[in-house]
């Protein structure tokens, strides 16, 4: 039983999951959130009374991200600009928070002796052909004139000032990477594939591709990687280690489309736009992203209990409900 629990993101899509599961496990449980893809509303199942309290402002404010780190005994660091449009559109404010961001976090957990929990990112490896993708595969990343790569970059100096605090400072911490996280309450606002192509459906409009579709990916219920989360950072062995975060089976964009269309039951067409339409300059494709997940097995036991056509009809059931 944690005395005090911080989880920055704590209104997003995997931080109002987390507070969920964690309002057995902490006496108080406070969420920095700066409201700009969560809402308060993603609370309202929790029970009356919960240990919750909702702070809003933003990891880039370090004297805040001081005064709600005291006495903190976990930290759940969720918080970032996601989604590559934005990060195309709002370059500035993306690097500020995730990088000067995570950097108060990370000092404020080292004066409190926070153990930390860091929300990675499979954009580290960023276009590596070697599929699939282990903790210790290179990053082959692009032209660092594509500003797409920036958060790939701000990610990956988070993992190595982590690495850095827990040398000088003996900082605990686990890093996670997520591959596409999805489920119920994640936006489309930025792009986010699934949410975008279950609205365009469920609203009988065109479901748009980008590219020509045969991207993969593979996608992982938003309650798996939560799981996965609290098996992380309740075993001692994962302190200081980096894990991916995955679910399986690989699907192409054009399937996914198909797919939603066919367990939505909607008459949506499928139409392809080009990258050069659907992004600002500075966007380049990762044609594959297929997770390696067997170090997280084998120390947790943890393996994902959703398959994807569960998690498209999560995300079709919480589109109805709030459209």
């Amino acid at each position: 039983m944690y005395k005090k629990v911080v989880i920055t993101g704590g209104l997003g899509l995997i931080g109002s999951h987390l507070t969920e599961r964690l309002v057995d496990k902490a006496a108080l449980i406070v969420l920095l959130d700066d409201g700009s893809t969560g809402l308060k509303s993603y609370l309202d199942q929790l029970p009356s009374g919960s240990n919750v309290e909702v702070v809003s402002g933003s990891i880039a404010d370090s004297k805040l991200v001081d005064l709600v780190m005291k006495e903190t005994e976990v930290c759940f660091h969720l918080a970032a600009s996601l989604g590559v449009k934005r990060i195309l559109q709002e370059p500035l404010l993306s690097y500020n928070t995730n990088v000067h961001g995570s950097e108060n976090v990370f000092s404020s957990a080292s004066k409190n002796g926070t153990k930390v929990f860091m929300a990675s990112t499979s954009e580290i490896y960023g276009k590596n052909p070697q599929q699939p993708l282990v903790e210790s595969s290179d990053r082959v990343l692009g032209s660092p004139l594509n500003i797409r790569w920036a958060y790939s970059e701000a990610k990956a100096l988070d993992e190595s000032l982590l690495q850095m605090y827990k040398q000088e400072e003996s900082l605990d911490y686990v890093i996670g990477r997520f591959f596409n996280t999805v489920g119920p309450r994640q936006t489309g606002n930025y792009g986010m594939v699934l949410p975008r192509f279950v609205k365009a459906a469920l609203k009988g409009e065109a479901i748009e591709v980008y590219g020509d579709g045969s991207q993969t990916r593979v996608f992982c219920h938003v309650r798996d990687a939560v799981e996965a989360i609290l098996a992380l950072m309740e075993n001692p062995k994962a302190n200081g280690e980096v894990f991916n975060i995955g679910g399986e089976g690989e699907i192409s964009i054009n399937e996914l489309a198909i797919r939603v269309k066919e367990i939505s039951g909607s008459s949506s067409s499928i139409e392809h736009i080009p990258y050069s339409d659907a992004y600002p300059a500075g966007f380049e494709e990762t044609f594959r992203r297929v997770p390696d997940t067997s170090k997280l097995r084998g120390l947790t036991g943890w393996r994902p209990r959703f398959g994807l056509d569960q998690i498209i009809k999560d995300v079709i059931e919480f589109v109805r409900a709030v459209d």
